[in-house]
């Protein structure tokens, strides 16, 4: 082969090698663009997820302390009752003794 070709086929080689790379060097960087979007959506699906996931657990918190407040005051209120039952019971009994004991401070005066 001649030298003038075996140059021009040299040249076209470089040329050819040069368009590769600079055709791998743009499907690198879009690849690369592809793959930071796609993670850019994977992190924010993530992020909704874990906001709702968040504000589920925090309703279903919020309904166990309702109803733990509801049972309390439930409970409260039983006792309540309870009290103000044994108080009614024992209110002529505590009226007497106290009758009897100023009777007895009455009489120790005089």
């Amino acid at each position: 082969m001649p030298r003038p070709e075996v140059l021009e086929d040299i040249k076209s080689a470089e040329s050819d090698a040069d368009d590769i790379v600079a055709e791998a060097e743009e499907d690198r960087e879009q690849r690369l663009s592809e793959a930071r979007q796609r993670a850019d959506e994977i992190r924010d699906e993530a992020e909704e997820e874990a906001r709702e996931l968040k504000e589920r657990r925090l309703e279903e918190a919020r309904e166990e302390i309702e109803a733990e407040r509801e049972r309390v005051l439930e409970e409260g209120e039983a006792e309540r009752e309870e009290l103000v039952d044994l108080a009614e019971e024992n209110e002529d009994d505590a009226v007497a003794f106290a009758v009897e004991r100023f009777e007895e401070a009455v009489h120790a005066q005089t």
